[in-house]
């Protein structure tokens, strides 16, 4: 009988609640004259400015993640920063925990730059991923090979034409910055070590060894990016208070001075697509341009924070090309090839600096259980796979359970995730059923555990390289049914 199911209250599979944040200071005064708002109608600015700033976000967000990994102490331009443990306790932003990644921040200004890459060992899942700084998907070896042999990527910027080293895979960018994803399967901590020697056979050089530097001010293709030593307009320093916050998290609390202001600085060096000519326009119209100053007029403040509020809630808001079954939710067609869906864009930028196409990995969340009530770790679940309907992958699937705020649980846990790797115990009829749960199920059933956070948690599906039934949604996760 049930008597001890516990929630805070109901939740709706198709909304997830954002967190709000304080903004920051506003921006010091210029002494160029302040554009004026084109108020011909107070209701059309505020959707204007609205779908400027969801145009602009993924912009902004990564242009906060290339200046946090550029600080002193953490890796320079054209070089890896390797992550040598798995994330702890804690850790937000919903980490994996089967995986040790390697990223860096590309700068192909002044000269290509050169990726050679190890092959994966037998069975070692290895994809690298990059992106542009629109956080549209550049490459991914997951697309086509999850365990691919050793890798030399060559990423130019657009229109440049001269010789490659033989056998390089040539990736063209128009943004001068390109964000790099290295990630190797482990499995468990016992098994870091062996990752670590692929992490130490990584290489990035540029193509001619003696250019790269950042202080070279000839651009590799002439006209493509102001020269590196150009002035560009100041913008406020981000806050030390939200210096642990995600990118996007930080870019969300800007003001709309401050948020405008970064964004007309990164235009400079990562212009937008043949295709945004309209929104190019509409930031235009309300004095927005690539590397000028941007200064609005006080008494537009009520008028522009009313479209900054709109598009906050927006940004809220799930898209409504979300698929949803069975309470999960994840994303399908035009993930990392977004075009004209400036919303879809924007909404994964606020949650994690770039997401891989649907070809390198699907991740559905579930926040509540078959019922729709917000998965409590108090109560026990069951996800119940049919015989053979286990998730389809071409690399290797996980199940992650996470706070309601995507953050690790307690590492006293038996084990974060449940994995293919498993051995997980069948039913006579051969399907599977997964338990999860704050408190163990006994020893019959340990080996199909996954442990939950006490109190509200979140799970995570992470499919790698996953065939095309589990991202079109011919194929769905089970409910999550409570026992």
């Amino acid at each position: 009988m049930k008597t001890n199911r516990r929630w805070t209250f109901p939740l709706g599979a198709a909304i997830w609640v954002s967190a709000s944040l304080a903004s920051m200071a506003v921006l010091a005064g210029c002494a160029t004259k302040a554009p004026e708002v084109k108020a011909t109608s107070t209701g059309w600015v505020k959707d204007q400015v609205a779908d400027a700033y969801t145009f602009g976000f993924p912009l902004v967000a990564t242009d906060i993640a290339r200046e946090r990994a550029s600080q002193p102490g953490q890796a320079p331009l054209n070089a890896f920063r390797h992550a040598t443990a798995l994330p702890p306790v804690g850790a937000g932003g919903w980490p994996s925990v089967d995986t040790l990644e390697s990223t860096a921040w590309l700068d192909v200004s002044a000269d290509p730059v050169i990726v050679s890459l190890p092959a994966a060992p037998r069975g070692r899942y290895l994809d690298a991923r990059a992106f542009d700084a629109w956080t549209s998907a550049l490459y991914s070896s997951a697309d086509t090979t999850p365990y691919p042999k050793a890798q030399l990527i060559a990423f130019v910027p657009a229109g440049w034409t001269d010789t490659l080293p033989v056998n390089a895979t040539r990736v063209e960018t128009r943004t001068r910055y390109v964000w790099l994803s290295v990630r190797v399967r482990v499995n468990g901590p016992r098994d870091v070590r062996e990752a670590r020697k692929l992490q130490a056979a990584m290489r990035i050089d540029t193509l001619t060894p003696a250019k790269g530097s950042v202080s070279d001010t000839t651009p590799v293709v002439a006209g493509a990016w102001p020269a590196n030593g150009a002035r560009q307009p100041a913008v406020p320093p981000l806050p030390a208070a939200l210096s642990t916050a995600s990118p996007g998290a930080q870019a969300e609390a800007l003001d709309v001075n401050a948020f405008f202001a970064r964004l007309a600085r990164s235009l400079d060096d990562n212009p937008a697509a043949t295709d945004d000519t309209h929104a190019m326009s509409q930031l235009a119209d309300l004095g927005v341009k690539p590397g000028e100053p941007v200064q609005f007029r006080k008494t537009d403040a009520l008028l522009l924070d009313s479209g900054l509020a709109d598009a906050r809630e927006r940004l809220a808001t799930v898209p409504s090309n979300a698929i949803t079954k069975n309470g999960w939710t994840w994303f399908g067609d035009g993930v990392g090839i977004y075009g004209t869906d400036y919303t879809l864009r924007a909404y994964l930028a606020r949650r994690q600096t770039a997401t891989s196409t649907k070809e390198g990995e699907v991740k559905p969340v579930a926040r509540v259980d078959s019922e729709g009530h917000a998965l409590n770790g108090t109560n026990q679940y069951t996800l119940h796979f049919l015989p053979d309907q286990l998730p389809p992958v071409r690399g290797f699937w996980t199940i992650t359970a996470y706070t309601k705020d995507g953050a690790l649980a307690d590492e006293k846990l038996p084990r974060l995730s449940i994995s293919d790797r498993d051995r997980l115990r069948k039913n006579r009829d051969g399907s599977v059923d997964v338990i999860v749960s704050a408190r163990s199920p006994g020893r019959a059933w340990a080996s199909n555990w996954l442990p939950a956070p006490d109190g509200e948690f979140q799970l995570a599906m992470r499919l790698y390289a996953p065939k095309p039934q589990a991202s079109d949604g011919s194929w769905a996760q089970p409910p999550v049914e409570w026992k």
